[in-house]
């Protein structure tokens, strides 16, 4: 049974076992648990830092678009936010 794909309402949050942060000697975010790490993309990394659980998706996309200062970004934010939660790498509480 799938999950209901993320909307613009939902406050996504790194899951239990997982830990976002930069890693200096790769010059990347990385997201690690237990078993490993997984190497991320830029936007990847932008947009993981910024699930918090507080803050929903249209303010991520918000404040990604002023940071990068460019617009549109919804789409590309609820379809990684998606992969993401199919991934369990973080979790929309419902």
């Amino acid at each position: 049974m799938s999950a209901a794909p993320a909307s613009a309402d939902d406050r996504p949050a790194i899951a239990r076992g997982f830990r976002l942060q930069w890693e200096p000697a790769q010059n990347t975010h990385v997201l690690l648990y237990p078993e490993g790490l997984i190497k991320l993309n830029g936007s990847a990394g932008e947009i993981l830092k910024r699930c918090s659980g507080t803050a929903t998706i249209a303010e991520i996309t918000a404040d990604l678009e002023r940071a990068f200062a460019t617009s549109g970004l919804s789409g590309d934010v609820l379809r990684f936010i998606s992969m993401a939660v199919e991934k369990r790498w973080i979790v929309i509480p419902r």
